[in-house]
């Protein structure tokens, strides 16, 4: 559009300018916190230390605002003795994810205190007595340090500790702004590398090997007191850490929109309907429907490949979720997804108007004349999945005019899924 690529670069060169000042504080927290989980599992070696804490803190270096770092902590148990037992949703939530529950195939005497009954069955592991251990050792394990002057005055926070929940908060500062760490017993078991539904390859637009190697473990944390649920949150990581080893500015593109996303589209603390996890799978899905080198050579191009990708996201209210495609990561965000459009148009008609940074009082007001033909485009109804395709996203790249498709087969494709629509729609010609 009309921002010059020295726009797009010097915004971009702010937020890299940060990251290496966020990721000291950050490594400081982290060291706090590694010392208090090596004091649990001291006092109880069923809950481990896991030292490869490499894809949190790349997490954390990509995300502007600084929300909380998801921290698994690895169960010792060996999740090829347990049967996965599905749970049906409740009636009076049909909606919620589905839920299981983990018994034990040979129940030990080191698992007593953790098992318990459920549905009419004896030794099941219970979410709810492994979270209540863990967050009496973490409270001993601060104590401890304390005494031992492991820890300085003011370093950990723990009155976010409460009874009921799912995970155990505790603020720990690294700057003069504490890091929120949620953290969560998580059970890993081996399985059988996904294999995803409706895909050409499995690996398109990825590394080599890379879908495989991030879903090998079947992740479990809990969802209640007494049943669990699959967690993607570190395979999703994996995937997004195999993109940055990817030529081109891909996740930089991640960068730049998070900002934006922060600073004017309301995502502030994470209050928005568009957090950090989305943007994570727009561009996971902008890999896989960009496979092409040539997609990613310029940091405005890839900027627009996630854009077409979030606005049809936002124009139908449906994101799928990269490995779980059934799953709508929009699903109860309605309400607020219709003005969030509009202001994720606007900045694709006018970027120059937001590449700058502001203080105070966030800058967006009002909206842009969008286009219509590409507002009806991006509002198409999905039939036949024809819309969630290389072809469509090349068509709507030609509407914001930041790319000219070079490949014949890409062109041809993109011709005549465009003739398609015209003559099913005649009021878009």
């Amino acid at each position: 559009m009309d921002a010059s690529p020295s726009l797009w670069h010097s915004y971009l060169g702010v937020i890299l300018s940060r990251e290496r000042q966020r990721m000291e504080h950050f490594q400081r927290a982290e060291d706090i916190l590694l010392t208090l989980l090596e004091s649990v599992h001291a006092r109880d070696p069923r809950f481990l230390v896991d030292y490869a804490r490499n894809l949190e803190a790349f997490e954390f270096s990509l995300c502007a605002s600084e929300d909380a770092v998801t921290l698994e902590v690895p169960l010792r148990i060996d999740g090829d003795t347990l049967r996965v037992l599905a749970r049906r949703s409740s009636p009076e939530h049909p909606a919620e994810p589905s839920t299981c529950c983990l018994e034990l195939c040979s129940p030990g005497a080191d698992l007593e205190d953790w098992t318990g009954a459920v549905d009419g069955m004896e030794h099941c592991l219970l979410p709810g007595k492994i979270l209540q251990r863990l967050k009496e050792l973490l409270v001993s394990a601060i104590v401890r340090c304390q005494r031992l002057f492991l820890l300085q005055p003011g370093d950990i926070s723990a009155e976010n500790l409460r009874e009921d929940a799912l995970e155990l908060s505790l603020l720990i500062r690294g700057s003069w702004k504490p890091v929120r760490f949620d953290i969560v017993p998580v059970l890993r078991r081996q399985q059988e590398p996904l294999q995803l539904r409706g895909r050409r390859r499995s690996d398109r637009g990825f590394p080599a090997g890379s879908l495989g190697r991030a879903t090998e473990e079947a992740h479990f944390v809990p969802a209640s007191p007494l049943g669990w649920r699959s967690s993607t949150h570190l395979p999703l990581l994996k995937l997004l850490r195999a993109v940055d080893s990817l030529q081109g500015p891909r996740v930089d593109s991640l960068r730049l929109l998070d900002q934006l996303r922060e600073q004017d589209w309301g995502g502030q603390a994470g209050t928005g309907p568009l957090t950090f996890q989305h943007l994570q799978m727009v561009l996971l899905w902008s890999t896989e429907l960009f496979p092409s080198p040539e997609d990613w050579q310029d940091l405005e191009g890839s900027v627009y490949r996630l854009l077409v990708i979030l606005l049809r996201c936002l124009a139908t209210q449906h994101l799928p979720h990269f490995l779980n495609p059934e799953e709508n990561l929009f699903q109860g965000a309605a309400p607020d997804l219709a003005s969030l459009y509009h202001k994720v148009e606007s900045f694709a008609w006018d970027p120059q108007r937001f590449l700058r940074f502001h203080f105070g009082l966030h800058g967006f007001s009002g909206s842009c004349q969008a286009d219509r033909e590409t507002r009806a485009l991006l509002q198409l109804p999905t039939r036949d999945g024809s819309c969630w395709d290389t072809a469509y996203f090349d068509i709507l790249l030609s509407q914001f005019q930041v790319f000219r498709i070079q490949d014949s087969a890409r062109r041809s494709a993109a011709s005549q899924l465009l003739a398609r629509i015209r003559q099913e729609t005649p009021q878009h010609s």
